[in-house]
């Protein structure tokens, strides 16, 4: 970005860059880069036309940045696909002196659900000066004390990072006092005040001092805090301690009261003026008298409250020695107190963007949900890995760090498995390593995949003549495996022709219940066999079922499902269902249960075992066996009759019969004309 900054003097040019990148890794994650206290509306990167979005389809796939607790801070403009910076960002408001400061972005789009993850880096930008912990100190010296004793000044801290916050200092010109700063490996400054000559009380009994502290930034930020030195003329001799700089260790699971370290001074003074007491040097920081004790006589530092790696990993102590001489004297060392990380964090599961319930067509990759996993712990205790239970027809995706999907694996039949218990199960590196589960019920939306279906393809249906309109003669059910409305069934039939006339003129179906109606009576002289299909009206319905039903006369009943004999006579059922005797006496035959017209046999006993018929005419003369060119007479004699048992039942063939029906039909016709001219009514013999 170029500035013109201009005025009555010379017009000066004021010339800002402001550097900002975008680059894709291998794993597709998209990096931008911005400075810290941006103003609204700065340009972060073209995020559409990086994640390969068109801008027509922003809108209409539900574009959306999700960033997990930090607000606003960026927006996208739809209309040309734009990231910028929509509220100020503080980079040590939201990292604190993290190295690394980046703000993770989730960008969701729907139709299909994708999601990609951005990492926008939010750089340091010196805007943070140094600051002491106070405005005066107050240091006293002895004057006995000699050159090269050195007195430990608390430095200043910088909020910023990197080389905004390397700090450098000074103090005031003078003859007495020169400074001495050392950094560590711990990124700490050692920063002393070094006597450089000897002091005489009695020519300067206090010395007042500027430390000014720097840091690296440009343009630079200082700092600064005024010494005030008192120079005492008394006992000449502090204590001194074993190491000026100590380095120890403790598990964050320590128990109250585990020791830390034990410090030794010593005072070569006799009497009071060696006796030393140890204390915390002031200023004390919250966190270290919350966490630690020290004991004044012995030196022994212990902990106090808990300690957690997860929110402070290294304490900075500094310790004082004091002796008790009329005018004390101390020595003084600094403590760093290293805490250990051990597997006490659980890890967290997070479910978000469910997509229920899941259409059993959907296709394999169709994801699911969108799982993030997350542990407080560090190193290995704080990776995780994730897992699922069961593993079909469902699978974990991982799309970025401690991201997953949870995507369609394999094909869903609702009609097998309606609904899904799924466990997500996170677990760390640690030993011994510490899980979690989430739990999550996946349910299976129904889509019109079955068919209806008969119980069986085909069924014989036997029907009296003479019936009235409108009676019920069956009914036909279908079952459809599939739910709701996709499982009702209507029933319809097939139309076609019978002879001259519609199928539809003899019978009916009911459309909900399908119970099938006989629409008119039916004559067995003049349609002995009906054949009609159920179907259901829904062209994706595909199958269905035949019905047979077969019409009788009153004579005899060829394919019939009653006997009748003659007038005045009870109806007689189907014979019940027996074992062939092998008693030729006996003359039984039976059918199978259901049988209809491809049955075969038919049970009739006769002989003393069986009842005796209480007349003649409850007996038909002759009966057929249903599929069979068979057909089975019957004769009955007196009861004194010696003609032989086989004489009673002969067999011949349907053909015959036929003809032989047609000459009776002829017959009764006849008789029928005759009988109108009689007075007498006559019985079917």
């Amino acid at each position: 970005m170029l500035f013109w900054r201009g005025g009555p003097g010379t017009p000066s040019l004021l010339l800002s860059l402001l550097l900002l990148a975008a680059w894709k890794t291998g794993s597709g994650q998209v990096h931008y880069s911005v400075l810290e206290e941006a103003k609204h509306g700065t340009f972060v990167g073209r995020i559409a036309q990086d994640l390969g979005l068109e801008l027509a389809e922003l809108v209409p796939r539900l574009f959306r940045v999700v960033s997990k607790g930090h607000g606003d801070l960026l927006e996208v403009n739809l209309q040309n696909g734009i990231l910028f910076v929509n509220s100020r960002i503080d980079r040590e408001e939201l990292c604190r002196r993290s190295l690394e400061c980046s703000i993770h972005l989730e960008v969701i789009v729907n139709k299909p659900l994708q999601v990609f993850h951005v990492e926008v880096e939010v750089k340091d930008i010196n805007d943070n000066p140094p600051v002491f912990p106070e405005s005066k100190k107050r240091i006293i010296i002895a004057e006995s004390r000699p050159p090269e004793t050195r007195f430990p000044l608390d430095g200043a801290s910088d909020a910023d990072i990197g080389v905004n916050s390397a700090l450098t200092y000074r103090v005031d010109p003078n003859e007495y006092f020169a400074l001495d700063a050392q950094n560590n490996r711990e990124q700490t400054s050692s920063l002393s005040l070094v006597l450089r000559k000897s002091l005489d009380r009695e020519q300067i009994q206090e010395h007042s001092l500027v430390l000014t502290a720097t840091d690296g930034g440009k343009p630079e930020l200082t700092g600064t805090v005024q010494l005030l030195i008192t120079i005492l003329d008394v006992n000449d001799n502090a204590p001194e301690f074993d190491q000026y700089i100590y380095k120890v260790t403790v598990l964050e699971n320590a128990f109250n009261g585990t020791l830390v370290i034990k410090l030794n001074a010593t005072d070569l003074d006799d009497g009071t003026n060696g006796d030393i007491i140890y204390s915390f040097r002031r200023p004390v920081s919250p966190a270290v008298l919350y966490a630690f004790i020290i004991n004044p006589n012995s030196g022994e530092i212990r902990t106090r409250g808990k300690l957690d790696f997860e929110e402070k990993k290294l304490y900075e102590i500094s310790v004082e020695a004091t002796d008790k001489g009329n005018i004390p004297m101390a020595g003084h060392c600094t403590v760093f107190v290293e805490i250990l990380d051990i597997n006490d964090n659980t890890p967290e599961i997070t479910i978000t963007s469910l997509s229920l319930p899941v259409r059993e067509d959907a296709q394999v990759g169709t994801v699911i949900a969108l799982i993030s996993v997350s542990d407080r712990d560090s190193g290995a205790n704080g990776q995780v890995t994730c897992s699922l239970t069961p593993r079909v027809p469902f699978k974990l995706v991982s799309t970025f760090k401690n991201y997953y999907s949870l995507v369609l694996d394999s094909a869903l039949d609702r009609e097998s498995v309606s609904d899904y218990e799924l466990v997500v199960t996170a677990r760390d590196g640690g030993s011994p390593s510490l899980s979690a589960t989430a739990s999550m019920s996946v349910e299976v939306a129904d889509v019109n995949d079955n068919a209806p279906a008969f119980a069986q393809p085909e069924y014989t249906v036997f029907v009296k003549e003479n019936n009235p309109p409108g009676c019920h003669i069956f009914t036909v059910s279908a079952r459809d495996a599939d739910a709701q409305e996709n499982a009702l069934v209507s029933y319809s039939l097939v139309e076609r022709r019978v002879g001259e006339r519609a199928l539809s003129s003899y019978v009916s179906v009911h459309a909900e219940s399908g119970k099938v109606y006989a629409l008119q009576p039916l004559d067995h002289e003049e349609l002995e066999l009906l054949q009609f299909q159920p179907r259901q009206p829904n062209p994706d319905w595909r199958y269905s079922a035949s019905l047979r039903a077969g019409m009788h006369s009153s004579v005899h009943l060829e394919e019939a499902g009653i006997l009748r004999a003659g007038p005045g006579g009870p109806d007689q059922q189907w014979p019940t269902v027996s074992s062939a005797t092998p008693e030729p006496e006996a003359g039984e035959v039976s059918p199978p249960v259901g049988a209809g017209v491809n049955s075969n046999s038919w049970t009739f006993k006769y002989g003393p075992g069986n009842p005796k018929q209480s007349g003649p005419g409850e007996l038909p003369d002759k009966f057929i066996i249903p599929g069979s060119p068979a057909i089975i007479s019957i004769r009955q004699e007196p009861t004194n009759s010696q003609i032989d048992k086989s004489d009673f039942i002969t067999f011949g063939k349907k053909e015959e019969t036929k003809k032989k029906k047609k000459k009776k039909k002829g017959n009764k016709t006849q008789e029928k004309k005759e009988k109108g001219n009689s007075t007498t009514d006559n019985s079917d013999q």
